[in-house]
């Protein structure tokens, strides 16, 4: 039993469909697009992200062998405390665990406890003190770059940039529109560089770090526009391969075993944003599961039974598995309604064509998001409609199966939207060390 509702969430019932023992997937909520073409995988969708209960009424009907709590939100809620408490082998942190991301405060105060490379911040929970103390770095450093971040779940679009006195005391008022998750607000010291991602799955103990994704946060083409849940990954990230050691010294072993010494050990898949800058690998954040669109790009590359190394983590036996993954680079590009992140309310319910066809492309998996089934017909449900994932040697041919396969896709109306920059940075790394 998987719980979510993404493309994330149809790439890890795929990753557990590819095991022999496993026999049947029940994803709740999921989309009506899982299903499609699978026999191993149904859908529940009375259910609620935010109670777990509701889960675990599920859970009683289907009795599943492993729940996977894969949803920033279902984690928060406490989601794997109670299932286990109700007999479940449940695999994701609990929700002290999960606090790592849930309390963006409370993460940042970790992660300096830990000597984790982190950017100076500051917490606040009124606007006058806030603006007060942006006022002074500004007065410094009139070019600087903050970012206010909400300190709770804002699905993805939490954190926002700052540029100019006027634009922070404008973000800052703003976080009263994230309601309970923006009470509490970080101001933070923009990090200059190049952003990446990795993985590391965990029994609390030992652990092992997939291969590496970049993702694309911002709505339009080189990274302009409002921030989304994602547009688009690359991996592996070519960025990160001189500093990989380093990466894993200072912001994965550090943060697994920080957790371990505090009394919460981390069980699940931590998920490290990190930026390469002038002085070495920093955090931006870490996540208490896959990302999304990231997750569609790293974990088809693993070649052994995913049910296999997640049954290990919930034995404390991580160690015992030898994980294999393959030498194929994987581009995903994410198709979304038109207005998203904002209003795509025009969108609902329209028509998406193509997805049966984008199927069929070689070399391509396609993933279903905000898509549901009404007269016989696939139609618009979300923000973030399919995600489309192409493969290859390299990031030039999987970039292009990638973007073969979307222009097969559309929304009636000409309001389906998707950035066609994705993987540009690695495809200029790769021409030029190639040459």
């Amino acid at each position: 039993m998987i719980i979510g509702s993404g493309a994330r969430e149809d790439t890890i019932a795929k990753a557990y469909g590819r095991s022999p023992r496993v026999e049947r997937i029940v994803v709740a909520p999921g989309n009506d697009f899982m299903p499609f073409k699978s026999e191993k995988i149904s859908i529940e969708k009375k259910c609620d992200l935010k109670k777990p209960e509701t889960f675990l009424e599920i859970a009683k009907v289907h009795k599943p062998d492993i729940v996977d709590v894969a949803q920033d939100d279902a984690l928060a809620a406490g989601t794997v405390d109670m299932m286990r408490a109700n007999g479940f082998r449940a695999f994701g942190p609990t929700k002290a665990a999960a606090r790592i991301e849930w309390d963006k405060r409370w993460s940042r105060e970790f992660m300096a406890g830990q000597k984790i490379p982190t950017p100076r911040f500051a917490y606040y929970e009124a606007e006058e003190p806030a603006i007060e103390y942006v006022k002074g770095l500004y007065t410094m450093e009139p070019q600087k770059v903050v970012y206010v971040k909400a300190a709770g779940l804002c699905a993805g679009k939490g954190a926002l940039k700052a540029t100019s006195f006027e634009s922070a005391v404008e973000k800052i008022k703003k976080m009263k529109s994230f309601g309970e998750a923006g009470k509490t607000f970080l101001i933070e010291d923009g990090l200059i560089g190049e952003e990446f991602s990795c993985y590391a799955i965990t029994d609390g103990e030992d652990y092992h770090i997939f291969k590496s994704a970049q993702d694309n946060k911002t709505v339009f083409n080189f990274d302009e526009g409002d921030q989304t849940g994602g547009m688009g990954a690359i991996s592996p990230a070519m960025v990160t391969g001189p500093i990989s050691k380093q990466i894993e010294e200072t912001l994965i072993s550090r943060a697994i075993g920080g957790m371990a010494s505090k009394g919460t050990p981390y069980q699940g898949v931590l998920y490290l944003g990190g930026m390469l800058t002038e002085g070495g690998p920093m955090n931006v954040e870490y996540n208490a599961r896959w990302g999304d669109p990231e997750c569609q790009a790293v974990l088809p590359s693993v070649k052994t039974d995913y049910a296999e190394i997640v049954m290990a983590c919930l034995d404390g036996k991580l160690k015992s598995v030898h994980i294999e993954e393959d030498d194929k680079t994987r581009v995903c590009v994410a198709g979304a309604s038109r207005g998203y992140p904002n209003d795509y309310s025009k969108v609902k319910g329209k028509r998406i064509y193509g997805l049966e066809e984008a199927m069929e492309t070689e070399n391509v998996t396609v993933l279903g998001a905000g898509i549901e089934v009404k007269d016989g017909n696939f139609r618009a449900a979300g923000g973030r409609l399919v995600s489309v994932v192409g493969e290859g040697r390299n990031i030039i041919e999987a970039r292009h199966n990638a973007y073969s396969a979307m222009a097969l896709i559309s929304v009636e109306g000409n309001n389906l939207h998707y950035r066609t920059d994705i993987g540009w940075r690695d495809v200029e790394r790769f021409l030029t060390s190639s040459r």
